[in-house]
């Protein structure tokens, strides 16, 4: 590996690499060009471009990955050619050295603070980007909830439009072989059918879809299955797209759709009951009344399905930018505690299934529409918006390569009062064999 001559008189480049190396406690991962055409680092590794001082100014208000955030999509720090070979780079970097970085003395801190002035990093806070969330209230309050789910879905249906394939399923998909002429919308339809069939779907059931999105499973489980859909969604810009849908569909007859929150949805007694990557936005604290929920609107023997998002329970998921930027007050949890929760509400989980390595396929799919259609995206929600996207969608796919993140779907069933689950002799084998022939 070759690196950078450092001239005789450092740049900002060689002062900041100096800076970095101490508070990571090793050399840079990446190479550094600063706004003073300076160079330091790896000259064969990914290459970070600091445009502006600003960038640095963030990083002393702001220090890690929110502030390096920050700096991103404002433009004010750059990655050239790959970002995810970037990202890659700093990930590998933080396991090799371990995610606590080394005390800095008080000389170290007085040096870093020079060589922070020289730089003119020093200076007011500056303010955070305007894509940035900014909620208000009580945690997980009804009001604040609808506040979160608005600033990531109700950001236009023109862009989901443009992102998504013509499912408009903003899910993991299922994707059956690696036949490249699997397209993402064939890897969406597959995971609607395998969620039909989980759940055991006939004719004239009654579903009731927590947090419908755009409709996806909504629109399949009646246009296909024949049952009678209650669609239930807190974001407005979704519950009038699949209005929309289901009129242009002439499905009035068998789809009702709701917005309003989950804690508001009344009666019960459905067949069957799915919540597709919901239950993330429900909370810590609040998941065993959500799972509760579950039990109650599912009538005994009915089936529920939970397709959620999981972290690891080594290494962290989500992390400041999603919840800043992307999901506010988002909270993800190892697979295991999740059945714990379901369990204790009363439910009896009979499968789980990990679709890890499809969301991996899903969400590069969803990145290289991004970038082949760019322009179009830039356009529509400005470069800022576009470049938040960029990174959601490339830190996300690593996230889920590495293992950071996971995506399960939990099958429960709600026993009757004597415990029978209704999964018994031929049933139970005629449903296992459905299972296994998808």
């Amino acid at each position: 590996m070759t690196t950078a001559r450092t001239p005789i008189h450092p740049g900002a480049a060689q002062r900041l690499a100096a800076l970095a190396e101490d508070a990571l406690g090793g050399p840079l991962p990446v190479h550094l060009r600063t706004w003073d055409g300076s160079e330091s680092g790896p000259a064969d590794a990914p290459v970070v471009v600091v445009r502006s001082r600003r960038a640095l100014r963030r990083l002393l208000w702001q220090p890690g990955e929110l502030g390096l955030a920050q700096a991103y999509v404002t433009g004010e720090l750059d990655v050239e050619g790959d970002l995810a070979q970037g990202l890659r780079a700093m990930w590998a970097a933080v396991r090799e050295r371990g995610v606590h970085a080394p005390r800095l003395s008080m000389a170290d801190r007085t040096r870093a603070v020079a060589e922070a002035v020289r730089l003119g990093a020093v200076g007011p806070r500056p303010p955070a980007p305007a894509t940035q969330a900014r909620l208000r209230g009580g945690l997980h309050s009804k009001a604040r909830d609808r506040a979160a789910i608005s600033h990531h879905y109700d950001l236009s249906n023109d862009f989901y439009r443009l992102l998504l394939d013509d499912t408009m399923a903003y899910s993991c998909g299922y994707w059956t072989g690696e036949d490249p002429a699997i397209t993402p919308a064939d890897g969406q339809r597959a995971k609607l059918e395998l969620i039909c069939r989980k759940l055991g779907l006939a004719p004239g059931a009654r579903l009731l879809d927590i947090g419908c999105g755009w409709g996806s499973l909504t629109l399949y489980a009646a246009e296909e299955r024949k049952v009678q859909v209650t669609a239930v969604t807190l974001a407005r810009e979704q519950a009038a797209y699949v209005g929309q849908q289901v009129r242009e569909r002439g499905l009035e007859h068998r789809v009702e759709v709701v917005c309003q929150d989950y804690r508001d949805i009344t009666g019960g007694s459905y067949d069957a009951v799915a919540t597709i990557e919901m239950g993330e936005h429900v909370g810590d604290d609040e998941y065993p009344a959500f799972a509760a929920a579950l039990h109650r609107l599912v009538r005994p023997q009915g089936r529920v399905l939970v397709q959620q998002m999981s972290r690891s329970s080594t290494a962290p998921g989500g992390g400041a930018f999603i919840e800043a930027y992307i999901a506010p007050d988002m909270h993800m949890r190892p697979m295991g505690e999740t059945v714990g929760l379901l369990e204790a509400a009363g439910l009896e989980v009979r499968s789980v299934e990990s679709l890890r390595e499809h969301y991996v396929r899903t969400v590069n799919a969803w990145h290289r529409t991004l970038e082949e259609r760019w322009g179009e995206f830039v356009r529509l929600v400005g470069e800022e918006t576009a470049r938040v996207w960029r990174l959601y969608l490339v830190g996300g796919a690593l996230a889920f390569e590495e293992r950071r993140m996971g995506v399960d779907q939990f099958l429960a069933v709600r026993p009757k009062a004597t415990g029978d689950s209704g999964l018994t002799g031929s049933e139970a084998a005629d449903w296992y064999q459905r299972l296994g022939d998808r």
